[in-house]
């Protein structure tokens, strides 16, 4: 077997460059006009977090292997005139070998003794095992009709993209070969966290972990992976190049005579052992119940109502943002641009133990400054949460208008069934959905230094928004009798809710007494 399809070389990241073309372009073309690119063009969330995360780790290993070590006055020089390219450019050839997708000894980001282990040699699995959106096995996908025993070949750019997405935030679970079950990969239900800027070149200054002393090799670099590898117990990652581009799975891709993927050889990989004294660079952390949970994406929820998790809390009782956010805070001040804007990228997947829910993309604008400081980062949190506490007192009013108007309203179970309706009606998200547009106006008011008219603000948004869930609450519960009877009873309660947040108007008489 002959190496075939270099990295390099061969046109396989889907990038946009400024002018809105879309193309493909390889490792060498995309760090030569990184300045020239917006962003990778990748349309899978896990995916697009992958490569963004396999480029941070060349970028770093090549200015290592250059510089030896940087400081932010570097970063800021490279984010305005651009990365050094010839480091880049030395490093890819020096480790030109290590970038052929299929190789018969280290094919890049596989295990090439996949081939020769006795478990795995004469055994096929359809490409589509790596394939967090498409139909393998007993887990069915609604608008994919892929068949294992015979699934249609996918090109090799495709196949390597979707493996990288794969290995980031593949769930832990039964594999069945090597080992009964494995480790989850580094960002398994996961929402990771990347700040962008207007170019390639400035996203990867952004987001470019800091220099370290410790060796900390990415994938490419290490020893071909033996089978004692895979059996070995969990490790940590050695640091952040480990954890961007550890093999959670051990895959082989098979090429096929017409040069496409239909096939791969598949069993557990190198686990990865938890570390909590070293998360995730892109992964925040929320309060739960007892404790810091990591945060992904919730059915029916708005992303922004989890905003608070990305900010700065000293304490860290009740967020941990991740570190990405800071770093890119710091060369925001470096920069001295702490008073512009930063674009967010959360991207991921949801998934309950091995059973994937749903994967998103979203982009979050936000003040530079909120990310830096906690004070005003304490503001914006406040005011969610605000937020939040009056769209649950007008949910349990509701539950209780809604029961009213059913058999039985004061039987055990019918405050729990008329919850559930609720729940599944429009109301939630009309509530949120009015608040959310009123996200930029608080933005902007909190970055000025404006917290009093930020308030203000605020409270006019959400009573707007309250009383749009309200209309639509009573909406759907109708006109009859019982209905009417019901939002009667209720509703000088849910005016009570709204006292606070109606301006206050001044008594003439009153004003005209104090002059007097």
């Amino acid at each position: 077997m002959t190496p075939g399809y270099n990295l390099l070389d061969e046109p396989w990241l889907p990038v946009r460059f400024a002018d809105g073309r879309v193309r493909d372009v390889g490792l060498l073309e995309l760090f030569e006009r990184a300045g020239e690119i917006a962003a990778l063009a990748e349309t899978a969330p896990p995916s697009l977090i992958a490569e963004y995360r396999l480029l941070l780790a060349i970028t770093h290993r090549a200015l290592t292997r250059s510089h030896g070590s940087w400081k932010d006055r570097d970063r800021a020089r490279w984010y305005r005139e651009g990365l050094p390219r010839d480091a880049l450019r030395d490093y890819l050839e020096h480790w030109r070998e290590r970038f052929w997708l299929f190789h018969p000894e280290q094919p890049f980001m596989q295990v090439a003794a996949l081939a020769s282990i006795e478990e795995t040699r004469d055994r096929q699995k359809p490409w589509t095992q790596v394939s967090l959106g498409s139909a393998n096995g007993n887990a069915p996908v609604v608008f994919d009709h892929s068949c294992d025993l015979s699934p249609a070949p996918v090109t090799p750019a495709q196949a390597l993209r979707t493996l990288l997405g794969f290995l980031q935030f593949t769930p832990g679970g039964l594999v069945k070969t090597l080992r009964d079950s494995d480790k989850a990969g580094p960002l398994a239900n996961s929402a990771a966290a990347l700040p962008v800027g207007a170019t390639l070149q400035q996203t990867l200054c952004l987001a470019l972990h800091p220099a370290s002393d410790r060796d900390d090799p990415p994938a490419w670099e290490r020893a071909p992976a033996q089978r004692r590898d895979l059996l070995a117990a969990p490790a940590p990652a050695s640091g952040t190049n480990d954890r961007y581009t550890r093999r959670s799975r051990a895959v082989l891709l098979l090429e096929a005579e017409e040069g496409h993927v239909r096939w791969l050889r598949f069993a557990a990989g190198i686990a990865l052992g938890d570390d909590p004294h070293a998360p995730d660079p892109m992964a925040s952390y929320r309060a739960g119940k007892d404790t810091l949970v990591r945060m992904s994406f919730t059915e029916g929820r708005a992303f922004w109502r989890d905003l608070p998790a990305l900010l700065p809390d000293p304490e860290g009782k009740v967020s941990q943002p991740a570190a990405i956010l800071g770093w890119a805070a710091n060369l925001q001040i470096f920069l001295g641009a702490s008073r512009g804007e930063q674009s967010l990228l959360i991207a991921g997947l949801a998934s309950d133990q091995a059973k994937l829910l749903r994967w998103r993309c979203e982009r979050i604008v936000l003040p530079a400054v909120l990310l830096a400081d906690a004070g005003l980062a304490g503001l914006l949190r406040a005011e969610v949460r605000r937020a939040e506490a009056l769209h649950e007192r007008i949910r349990s009013l509701a539950t209780g208008m809604l029961a009213k108007t059913m058999a039985d309203p004061r039987g055990k179970d019918t405050r729990a069934r008329a919850r559930a309706m609720l729940d599944a009606g429009a109301s939630a998200a009309v509530f949120f959905a009015g608040v959310e547009r009123a996200l930029p106006g608080l933005f902007r008011r909190l970055a000025e230094g404006d917290g009093e008219g930020a308030g203000r603000y605020w409270s006019d948004s959400l009573l707007q928004a309250a009383e749009a869930c309200w209309e639509v609450l009573c909406r759907s519960l109708g006109r009859s009798p019982l209905a009417l009877c019901a939002e009667a009873r209720v509703w000088p309660r849910f005016r009570a809710l709204l006292r606070d947040l109606r301006p206050t108007v001044p008594n003439p008489e009153k004003s005209e007494e104090a002059h007097a």
